[in-house]
């Protein structure tokens, strides 16, 4: 099992759960909650992520990141970006010099 099929997984149940009800549900009370919510707390595990990066053990950041990446794919759910579009973008970019990518993107 790759860990393509793990996100692939996760993007379905998040879909799935969408629709559920909020009491019984923590990605159904996000997506209740709006958009701003969404964004607001993947805000949150981000600042999370980087202060286990700098202050904590392994464990620690690896929760921190899959906190992160959950809430990222919940907010991709919201706004209907499939993550195989992340996905090709990542590999459009494969390859490209960083700094090259960044100035491409101011032209």
């Amino acid at each position: 099992m790759s860990s393509l099929d793990t996100l692939a997984r996760l993007e379905a149940t998040i879909a799935e759960r969408r629709a559920a009800d909020p009491d019984s549900s923590y990605v159904a009370k996000l997506n209740a909650r709006g958009l701003r919510k969404i964004a607001q707390k993947l805000g949150e595990e981000a600042t999370e992520t980087v202060i286990a990066a700098l202050t904590e053990d392994h464990k620690a950041l690896v929760g921190e990141a899959a906190d992160l990446i959950f809430h990222l794919m919940v907010l991709l759910g919201a706004k209907d970006v499939p993550l195989t579009d992340v996905l090709a973008e990542l590999d459009r970019r494969e390859g490209v010099s960083g700094i090259a990518e960044k100035a491409a993107r101011k032209s």
